[in-house]
Order: C-alpha cells, then structure tokens, then sequence
C-alpha cells in the first residue's frame, strides 16, 4: 500500500501532527507574511486616523523593535518548554510528556509570536521616507497585545497545572473520557444472540510486517472487511501491547474469499509508545507512575501519591460499574460477529491500579490507609462481581501491612481507612 493509503498511516500521521511543536507556528508564519501583504494593499490615507500615523523613523524602530521582542518570547516559550521537560522525566511521568506536546495554548502562543514576527518583518521592507505603513504598524502593535495576553494566559495554566494533582485530574478525565466511547461503541455494536461461536478454526493467520506498540484499531473497517469476505476477524492482542516483525496480528475464521493481508494490517496503528486515544489503561499507568515516584526515596512524598489515588479511585470506579468480559464482539449492521477483539477485565484494571502503589507504599502510614479506604469505597460503590478482585486486593494489602509495620500498635494505625491518608477519618 502508498505510503499515506492505509489507515495506520494516516493514523501516525495525525499522532505526529498533534505532538509538533512546529507545524502550527509554522502556518502563523506563513500568515503573518500574508496579513502583512494585505495591509499593505488595504492601507489608505484615509484610516487610520491622524492620530494614528507614524513617521518613517518611528515606524521603522517599532517595527524593529517587535521583530527582537518576538524572536526573545520565543526563546523564553522554548526555555520554559525545556524546564517542563526536566519536571516531567524527573518528578511526573515521562509519559505525560505526550499530552504536554498536544496542548493548544503552547501552539497557540508559539503560532502568535511566529505570526507576529513574520507580519512585522514583512512590513518593514516597505518603509521608506515618503511611504509608511500606518495600518499595518498599528496592526502590529495589536498583535504584540494579543501576544503578551496569550503569554500571561500561557504562563498562569502551566504555572498551576503543572501541579502532579492537576495533571492527575487532566489524565484521570481523559481516561475516563476515551473508557466510555469505547464502552459505548462496543455496546452499540453488539452482535445478535451471544456472538461467541467462531466457525472453525483459523484459515489464515495475518502477521505484521513492522514492529511497534499497538495503539489504534480502526473497528469499524475492519467490521466492514470481515463483513466482505463474509467471515470473522480475531485480533490477538491487546492495544498497548508490543509486538515484533512476524508477529500474528489477526486471525481470519470462516468466509468466502481472503482478506488481503495488508489491507488487514494498514488497519491496525503500530507507533513507538502507546497512546491514549483507544487505551484507557494507558491513562491509568500515567497515574500509577506518578504515584510511584511520589513514593521514591528520593522524593519521599507520600501526600501526593495520595492525592493521585484520589484520581485513580475515580477512574476505577468508572471501570468498575462497566461489565468487562474480557473479549468483544462487534458485529455488521445485519448484526452477524465479524470481529473480536481481547480487552481487559476488571481484575486487570484493579491490579493495574493498586499493586505497584502498594508494593512501593507498603511502609507509608498514609499510602495503606488511603487504599484501604480507596478499597472499601470500591466495595460500596461496585456491583457484588467486582468484589471478588477487591477481597483480593484487599488481602495483599494486609500483608504488606504486617510486613512492613511489626509494631502492634503502628500496625493498627496502618490498618484504618482514611480517604486523606492521615487526619481524615470519619468515627464510626
């Protein structure tokens, strides 16, 4: 297949669109130029006002002048990118570093300063002694306005959400976001009857050609090439996973005719990392990460680990209240399966979710006090099926806790729920 023809090209393409940091202020330059050229061609002696116009020596030191200022705010945008940077690696999640380079403020703001530059220097080719620009170095000075509002907008959300309870949030709702469109989807294309009997075993095995991690499925063309070849598709990993050259993707059961083993792959995205747009649980290892590094020695900050089980919690109890077989099956529009695909279930997410926690929080008062309660609310909120896992859970973390505190009464301590760690117990 042509280099942009499958799905999964274009499906890496928009992931490398969304993560530049240099194709939107490119198109700000490109528009900057072009604005420039119109106010050139719309500048009349009519407008501005008197008031407003320049001599030729004051036109050309503004101009100069916001031609230095633009390319210095890009240099301190890009300066406080690289300290983002240093933050992210050392003290959240490398991972989070994906959702950084998509923000549309930073672009918006690099895109401004770009445009802005590119729209004053294109304005002072075009001073000379006689001939000055009065709109155009007016526009240029509402530019410079615009850009240091979207600087001071710039700042402010990153100076507070760079915070790791603020980026919990963000990737807690994303997670939970990405969970109940998937959730939906597969409930809207559920099969008639119970959708589980394959007919027969496999008669072609599709293997990927490159390696990488799975981060996309298009479902819905691959429902509609099963649906053509009128048989049924199962996928045999999970998005998330890595896979090597060779590896069986796909396996085709029944049907009339063979896919085309290429056109079937073009419809599966292969990158270097996992991404969050199909992957709920990718949100939820962000998570755990930054809990985890919360509780390293080095950092030795148990509070925040707390305050990130909080979000934890809230996209486990999403999870939870969502029935997780395992396996979907999703079928055509005359409702026959075509296509199964492996997924998670519950236990997956909850393990997910609390081992790593409690392994390298096992000695924290406050760790095993908020997952306790973060457990006993998974037991109030979530329907008895779910228990079993949580009992489960619930076990380990009285051994971490008889391991780690041998004194009777810190152990008794350690054993309380608490939703804040320490200090927010409720009496019975």
């Amino acid at each position: 297949m042509g280099v942009l023809t499958s799905w999964a090209a274009r499906f890496r393409l928009r992931q490398y669109i969304k993560a530049s940091l240099w194709i939107v202020p490119m198109f700000g330059l490109v528009l900057g130029a072009l604005l420039a050229e119109l106010a050139l061609t719309a500048d009349s002696s009519d407008w501005p006002p008197s008031g407003w116009h320049y001599s030729a020596t004051t036109a050309s030191g503004v101009l100069t002048a916001i031609v230095g200022a633009m390319v210095a705010l890009l240099g301190f945008v890009v300066t406080i990118g690289v300290l983002v940077v240093q933050q992210a690696t050392g003290t959240l999640s490398p991972r989070y570093m994906r959702l950084w380079y998509r923000d549309r403020l930073q672009k918006a703001v690099l895109a401004t300063f770009t445009g802005t530059f590119a729209f004053a220097f294109s304005l002072l080719r075009s001073i000379e002694t006689d001939s000055v620009p009065d709109l155009g170095v007016t526009l240029a000075g509402v530019a410079v306005a615009v850009s240091l509002v979207l600087l001071l907008i710039y700042l402010n959300k990153f100076t507070h959400s760079l915070r790791p309870v603020a980026i919990a949030e963000l990737v807690a709702r994303m997670g939970e976001d990405v969970f109940t469109r998937g959730a939906a989807a597969i409930r809207s294309a559920a099969p008639r009857g119970d959708g589980t009997m394959l007919p027969g075993g496999p008669v072609m095995r599709i293997r990927t050609e490159r390696g990488g991690a799975i981060q996309a499925f298009n479902a819905t063309a691959l429902v509609a090439e099963a649906a053509h070849h009128d048989c049924v598709f199962v996928v045999t990993r999970l998005i998330g996973d890595f896979v090597t050259p060779g590896t069986v993707l796909v396996e085709v059961h029944g049907g009339t005719s063979k896919p085309d083993p290429d056109r079937v792959t073009g419809l599966v995205a292969l990158g270097p990392e996992r991404t969050i747009e199909q992957d709920p649980a990718f949100a939820l290892r962000v998570l755990v990460d930054i809990a985890i590094r919360a509780l390293s020695p080095a950092v030795n900050d148990p509070t925040t680990a707390v305050q990130v089980i909080n979000y934890i919690e809230l996209l486990l109890h999403t999870v939870g209240t969502t029935h997780l077989p395992g396996r979907y099956v999703l079928a055509d529009r005359d409702g026959h399966a075509r296509l199964v695909l492996p997924g998670r279930d519950w236990e997956n997410y909850l393990q997910l979710a609390v081992c790593e926690i409690r392994d390298y929080g096992g000695s924290s008062v406050q760790i095993c006090r908020r997952l306790r309660a973060m457990l006993d609310g998974l037991l109030d909120a979530l329907p008895p099926p779910q228990h079993t896992s949580v009992h489960a859970e619930m076990s380990l973390l009285q051994e971490a806790i008889e391991r780690g505190f041998t004194d009777p009464a810190r152990r008794a301590i350690a054993q309380q729920a608490d939703h804040q760690g320490i200090g927010g117990q409720y009496p019975s």
